[in-house]
């Protein structure tokens, strides 16, 4: 097994040398990659509407593709989930995520490619390790198994050679062959569609496994952590999985959870990688363990574009390219991907904390979002403030979402959180007080509407009990795979289903 272990080891580390390159030179590498992608495209059904045989330039192609969404191209994947082929990208396309619609109930089916899979999605996940290998090399991480919590997939009911299901289940059941020496447990537990029912099982088979290293969205791997300790009666997870030196994460901020896991894995040894991996595409990793910054990955077949927020709603924006970007801006991510997604606005937001090389932060949604009173609180504010309340209260938090109090008649206007804790705040009102000071200190607009009460009352904060969260999302349909709470909302749809279960 430590021959296995250094044989992983090194070819993980031999990747190092390719992510060097596209940070010496990422402008070259974004260049190449764009002429590629509209080469690959010439003969769709798109690259002819559009002409891409005429498309020599990033600025040609602003000028001739607009600005993209789900809806704008729902009719072209509708068509491809049905069975048609060479409409917005040349290879088949048979696989199809089914986004968890975090801004929405309406479902998205965002198309994956091989390509996509194989240079996008999987080189993704290698390049975590191969940095993970890279700065701790005297890891034992193969001499075990990892846990990966996945979604469910399952025939569509168009076509009997097409699929849709969670991206998690997608990569699960494309993946090499030799993964499935390396991970727990089997495919068919990991893809059971009942969520409760598969914890279960993945509790009550992975006890007796040597578990090395965690992946997924720290949401339900907390689910499934705490079900163990339950189950074992034990302290922590070292006592469950003494060798456990690795957890993977991404799809929701870590900075809730981050208490937690200490606790649940009580060493300085373990480490902890975050990865910005959507359904549309792998977009970043965190490659060094002492700052939460997201190297921007710049050869996984995508060509990036910058949208600044203050452009968002005009009815032409304009663009930047990498080399125009900014430190601290706020920019719609605007991707380009070897899935056939042109110029598409995936709805996340994300800020540059150093441009060399490039690195980055996730700052929210272009949905997620309160601006019912021009205050403008995304969701890197609420993250900061909650994490300076708990810090403030010796409190951890679970899971939160917040949104607007309306003007009435009489008074100002108002957020409302609803906030489950994992562990309470020694003094509730000092949380709400330190929530609120924070987000006056890092939000200017946010501290010009609480100006004397005038458009802003201070927070209504509700602490919710154990497992509210969880019960609603269940009674979503939404347990589980890349599904998460929905953090902000500029209306009370999420507030006013909730209350309703805390009431």
């Amino acid at each position: 097994m430590a021959l296995l272990n250094s044989l992983f080891t090194w070819i993980m580390k031999k990747r190092i040398h390719q992510i060097e390159l596209f940070l010496k030179y990422p402008h070259d590498v974004q260049e190449e990659w764009f002429q590629s992608l509209i080469s690959a495209a010439e003969a769709t059904e798109w690259g002819k509407k559009h002409d891409y045989h005429s498309i020599l330039t990033p600025e040609h192609y602003k000028e001739r593709v607009p600005i993209q969404d789900y809806d704008s191209l729902k009719g072209y994947i509708d068509r491809m989930i049905k069975g048609e082929q060479n409409i917005l990208w040349p290879s088949d396309i048979k696989w199809f995520a089914k986004s968890s619609g975090t801004t929405a109930d309406r479902s998205k089916f965002i198309p994956v490619s091989i390509e996509a899979l194989e240079e996008c999605h999987f080189q993704g996940g290698k390049d975590m390790l191969s940095i993970y290998c890279h700065n701790k090399p005297e890891s034992k991480i193969f001499t075990g198994k990892s846990v990966v919590i996945g979604g469910s997939s399952q025939i569509n009911n168009f076509s009997p050679d097409s699929y849709y299901g969670d991206l998690s289940s997608i990569l699960i059941r494309n993946l090499p062959f030799w993964v499935e020496f390396k991970r727990t447990p089997n495919l068919e537990v990991t893809l059971n569609p009942n969520f409760e029912e598969k914890i279960e099982q993945i509790c009550q088979i992975t006890l007796k496994e040597n578990v090395t290293s965690l992946a997924g969205v720290p949401t339900w791997n907390m689910v499934m952590a705490n079900r163990i300790l339950e189950i074992t009666g034990k302290e922590n997870l070292l006592e469950v999985w003494p060798n456990l030196e690795f957890y993977g994460h991404g799809g929701v901020s870590f900075k809730p959870y981050r208490e937690q896991f200490k606790k649940l894995i009580p060493t300085d040894n373990m480490y902890y990688l975050e990865n910005y991996n959507a359904s549309e595409g792998y977009f970043g990793l965190q490659d060094r363990s002492d700052s939460d910054d997201l190297l921007l990955m710049l050869d996984y077949g995508i060509y990036y574009e910058f949208l600044p927020m203050e452009n968002l709603n005009d009815e032409h924006p304009k663009t930047l390219g990498l080399h125009e970007v900014e430190i601290g801006k706020n920019y719609a991510l605007i991707i380009t991907t070897n899935a056939g997604l042109w110029r598409y606005k995936i709805g996340d937001t994300i800020k540059f904390t150093s441009l060399a090389p490039y690195r980055f932060q996730i700052s929210g949604r272009t949905k997620q979002y309160i601006n019912t009173f021009g205050e403008e609180v995304i969701v890197d504010n609420a993250d900061h403030a909650l994490e300076a309340a708990c810090l403030a209260t010796e409190a951890s938090i679970k899971d939160y979402t917040a949104g607007p109090v309306y003007f009435k008649e009489k008074g100002a206007g108002a957020h409302e959180w609803i906030i489950e804790f994992e562990k309470q705040p020694q003094d509730f009102t000092r949380f709400c007080e330190v929530l609120d000071q924070t987000l006056r200190e890092i939000n200017s607009d946010y501290d010009a509407k609480r100006y004397k009460n005038m458009a802003l009352s201070a927070p209504i904060i509700h602490n919710a009990p154990a497992e509210t969260f969880y019960q609603w999302m269940k009674s979503r349909g939404k347990l589980g795979g890349q599904n998460k709470v929905p953090r902000l909302a500029n209306n009370r749809e999420y507030l006013e289903s909730i209350l309703k279960i805390i009431s």
